[in-house]
């Protein structure tokens, strides 16, 4: 049987099984061609809380398990990634809108994860801490107890697994709320893997549903923990709500960010990072690159390489053959990305390439003569679109790409000592040198500052046992202590 057959998820949600929810169905439908692919099941607020709760018991067994059989789990479950790599391949390609290329970077990538995280159960757990007292003093990280993951569309399948993983792999039962428009790629997937690796029942729960369900698995009493990945929006409703409800809200939000062309760089390898981190995922990805500062230099002749890669890049359903670009995933996102491009052209930007659509795809989309104050240049957007601005020198440069809220990523193209200078001057969470702005490897630590995110929460077994243990502080002597009372 395959690994997602519909028979087995079809109209249901994970709840210590494969149930129907209380909340209905919604059709699964491919933005490429407007299909449906299936129902997933939607959970009521009252599904979700009972999957917090039956969590929490599955939790106390899974925590005391061996690390050999916690790990045991998270390596079956990276083989069955690269085993079924094809069939879910094909769902986030018709799911997410993706292309090939970037539906085996999810796959490679989720398999990773689960490799990395199969680790942590061993890695060391705590420190001995000097005592002035006749006592052993011990710091020793334990297990949360129940995670809840929020996780976007765009990314469905990495943007889950990086903290479903690791947090499983440190003891924690798992509430996964995946996009309702990616709900199978982004969480039936993981379910069935885990479901297949031989994880206990109850311990990972799959709840699928709007703001209401969201809310209800940050505020449910059992949550200690909630790592949301999405818009910067959205974000601050979370971490608002977490903090009303004390809990740890680890939260990967939004980007503007700025790719730095120096003086001197290699124009064309330059223009096809530039391509890359624009157009990569129509732009759909919170490293994407959104601000071109390019210098007065090579600007021209920049603008007029980046427009011929942009005129050049084919764009259609993936699913349907060799595609440099698939589709939008809804049009409300398409609309408001189209609304960007031409208030900005409005305003006096030029358009050099692209700003037009059909069905869900809109063409890669080159602007510029800008100013920092038109919406393309000020605003992240989520799309295709490569916005481009002129700098006369390093300081320059540096002042226009810290004047942004966001502070994610920043790719730099040229001299490296030059480089380094802008790499201390910018805030940002993440800095490639000659490389464009989007990477990411399950091993590094990944995240923003500002209102990109409250910092680096995944990656590395530092930030994840950060992120998904408590520390807790232990003492121990030989005998009953003597107390003046």
């Amino acid at each position: 049987m395959a690994l997602l057959a519909a028979d087995i998820w079809n109209g249901k949600i994970y709840l210590d099984g494969w149930v129907k929810p209380s909340g209905g169905e919604r059709a699964v439908v491919s933005p490429s061609t407007g299909a449906e692919l299936g129902r997933i099941g939607v959970s009521s607020v009252d599904d979700a809380l009972r999957a917090a709760s039956r969590a929490a018991v599955a939790q106390r067994d899974w925590a005391r398990r061996t690390p050999a059989d916690r790990a045991a789990v998270l390596r079956r479950a990276g083989d069955l990634w690269l085993l079924h790599a094809e069939e879910i391949q094909t769902w986030i390609m018709r799911e997410a809108g993706s292309i090939a290329a970037k539906a085996e970077l999810e796959v490679v990538t989720a398999a990773s994860e689960c490799y990395e995280a199969s680790a942590l159960p061993t890695h060391p757990s705590g420190s001995v801490l000097p005592s002035n007292e006749e006592r052993w003093s011990f710091a020793r990280h334990r297990a949360a107890g129940v995670v809840s993951v929020i996780a976007p569309f765009n990314f469905p399948l990495i943007l889950s697994i990086r903290s479903v993983a690791p947090a499983l792999a440190l003891g924690n039962a798992v509430l996964l709320k995946p996009d309702p428009r990616t709900a199978v790629s982004g969480g039936v997937a993981l379910m069935r893997v885990f479901e297949e690796a031989g994880l206990p029942a109850g311990v990972l729960q799959l709840v699928n549903g709007g703001v209401a369900v969201g809310e209800a698995i940050v505020s449910a009493p059992e949550v200690r923990i909630v790592s949301f990945t999405g818009s910067t929006a959205a974000g601050r409703k979370v971490g608002e709500l977490g903090a009303r409800h004390l809990k740890r809200t680890h939260l990967e939000l939004g980007g503007n960010n700025a790719l730095i062309i120096l003086p001197g760089a290699d124009l064309n390898r330059a223009a096809s990072a530039g391509a890359f981190g624009s157009f990569m995922h129509q732009g759909q990805i919170c490293m994407t690159t959104g601000r071109h500062l390019v210098h007065e230099s090579l600007h021209d002749e920049y603008v007029a390489a980046l427009t011929s890669k942009a005129e050049h890049l084919p764009v259609g359903d993936p699913d349907s053959g060799q595609v440099a670009l698939g589709p939008i995933i809804d049009i409300g996102q398409l609309q408001r990305i189209d609304s960007i491009v031409h208030d900005s052209v409005a305003a006096g930007a030029t358009l050099s390439a692209g700003g037009t659509y059909s069905d869900l795809f809109y063409q890669p989309t080159v602007l510029s003569d800008l100013k920092t104050d038109h919406r393309a240049w000020a605003e992240e957007i989520f799309g295709p679109v490569a916005p481009i601005l002129p700098f006369t020198d390093i300081d320059e440069a540096i002042a226009v790409a810290r004047n942004v809220e966001y502070g994610l990523s920043l790719g730099i193209l040229g001299d490296v000592g030059q480089a380094m200078r802008i790499a201390d001057a910018v805030p940002t969470g993440i800095v490639h040198i000659n490389e464009q702005t989007v990477s990411d490897e399950a091993n590094a630590p990944f995240g923003g500052m500002a209102a990109s995110g409250t910092g680096s929460r995944f990656g590395g077994a530092a930030a994840n046992i950060e992120a998904f243990t408590e520390t807790q502080w232990l003492t121990v002597r030989p005998e009953i202590a003597p107390y003046p009372f």
